[in-house]
């Protein structure tokens, strides 16, 4: 049995298992609340349930799933995941995610990492597991764990906010002052599959630093991000907040987040650029880092916000 805590209140049942038992794939958890395995304050639920303060949570015990392995991945697949991969050891595997793949499967998702990870398995006894998520159409770096207790130590250390992350960004206009901290709380409006977050008083605490990299004065930025807090959505919500949208999120930023004319592609200018945290092992600092896909690339010179670097960085 397990409790909800208060800052867990309105997370969805199936990403609060996900952080709290790193060893239940989504697959597994779908049979367990198929069959009624898993309970909320005694009675079934469903992965979207929304769960409240206090509300009791009842898992099965902790342990290897007693899932056979799935069917092999063609070749060409295989081959496609693994040109992902930054960085391969005994307890960790992180990727370069590309724009436009969703880390988990849902209602009209056929095509997600999760579903992959078969690929990346290496000759290890198990399975790699995810251990924190980036948005469908945000690219960059994403850390999977190699076994049940490498995960356990990973996502503890997402949790608990030890994992330094840095995001680079496009913005349609530049913030003012260039650097600064937003602080502003996040709480989420509209129904499940449409929902989005907002700024609301009493909303939950959200802070993301930012740095100004280049500017073409106010029509554009380029944007270093540092979120000290993880909500959903948090950096798109910061940046449309103050008046400078990232580029292509017409979900946030409206309109104002496109700027005609130019050549841009309108998808999200968003790059999960590096993730430093305690390796799992006790072997000291693990620092990965992706290059900037040749959407921001192109961004970055058609908008003059090359710096000094990127050629070294373009690979």
């Amino acid at each position: 049995m397990e409790t909800v805590a208060a800052h867990e209140a309105g997370q969805r049942l199936d990403r609060w298992v996900a952080r709290r038992r790193p060893d239940l794939s989504q697959g597994r958890l779908q049979k367990l609340l198929r069959t009624g395995q898993v309970r909320v304050d005694g009675r079934r639920a469903r992965a979207g349930d929304r769960l409240e303060a206090g509300a009791v949570v009842r898992l099965p015990p902790s342990g290897p799933a007693p899932e056979a392995r799935p069917a092999p991945l063609p070749d060409r697949l295989v081959e496609e995941v693994r040109g992902w991969v930054l960085h391969l050891d005994e307890a960790v595997i992180a990727l370069d995610k590309p724009a436009g793949l969703a880390v988990q499967g849902g209602k009209g998702t056929p095509r997600h990492l999760d579903g992959m990870l078969e690929a990346l398995r290496f000759d290890a006894p198990e399975r790699p597991r995810l251990v924190h998520r980036l948005d469908k159409d945000t690219s960059g770096v994403l850390l999977l764990a190699r076994s049940a207790s490498d995960a356990a130590r990973l996502t503890a250390a997402f949790r608990a906010r030890e994992a330094g992350k840095l995001y680079w960004a496009v913005t349609a206009g530049a913030p003012e002052p260039p650097a600064g901290r937003i602080a502003l709380p996040l709480a989420k409006r509209g129904r499940p599959g449409g929902e989005r977050v907002g700024v609301e008083p009493q909303g939950k605490r959200a802070v993301t630093d930012y740095e100004t990299l280049a500017r073409a004065g106010r029509r554009a930025a380029r944007l270093a991000l540092r979120p000290l807090t993880g909500r959903t959505h948090q950096l798109r919500a910061h940046l449309a907040a103050i008046g400078c949208p990232i580029l292509g999120d017409g979900k946030y930023g409206g309109r104002a987040a496109f700027l005609d004319g130019i050549g841009l592609e309108p998808r999200l200018h968003l790059h999960a650029r590096a993730i430093a945290l305690d390796h799992p092992r006790g072997r000291g600092r693990l620092e990965v880092e992706a290059p900037p896909p040749p959407l921001l690339r192109t961004a970055f010179r058609l908008l003059g916000l090359e710096v000094q670097g990127d050629a070294s960085s373009s690979r």
